[in-house]
């Protein structure tokens, strides 16, 4: 008996992955790119406390962090963003300040130093999935062409 038991609790787990794995993915690009307190100076000490690596531990080469709270960046996925066809990103309606931090030299974990930039007035792209952001694609500064 006990094992029908673990095995209709395995059927009831994979009844819904879909929901979980966005859920997990959000939380995953909250930790890597949502960071209100963010500065340029931080970066090697963030990057570090957040566990933010490649695979087999290499340094990330590059990671962005949104400056603002994670339900301003939600909102880009529920109405306060634009989704692009040619992408399929959707990208913000708002500006955001971002801090982007890059590798000072290839190496692996606990060895990652980073020097870190601070930018204003930055278009973000990611992936929504479910009104959730779960992929970070990139930024980019409005052109003139755009608007205001």
């Amino acid at each position: 008996l006990p094992l029908q038991a673990t095995a209709s609790e395995f059927v009831n787990t994979t009844c819904t992955p879909e929901l979980e794995n966005t859920r997990e993915r959000y939380e995953k690009f909250k930790r890597q790119h949502v960071d209100k307190k963010m500065t340029a100076q931080k970066c090697t000490a963030v990057m570090k406390q957040k566990k933010i690596y490649d695979d087999n531990n290499v340094c990330k080469k590059t990671n962005t962090f949104i400056l603002a709270d994670a339900k301003e960046v939600q909102s880009v996925c529920k109405g306060q963003g634009i989704y692009n066809n040619e992408s399929h990103y959707t990208e913000s309606k708002k500006k955001f300040r971002i801090v982007v931090c890059t590798v000072k030299k290839q190496a692996r974990k606990p060895k990652c130093e980073y020097k870190g930039k601070c930018l204003k007035n930055r278009v973000i792209a990611v992936s929504c999935k479910d009104g959730l952001p779960v992929h970070f694609a990139g930024d980019h500064q409005l052109s003139v062409e755009d608007g205001k």
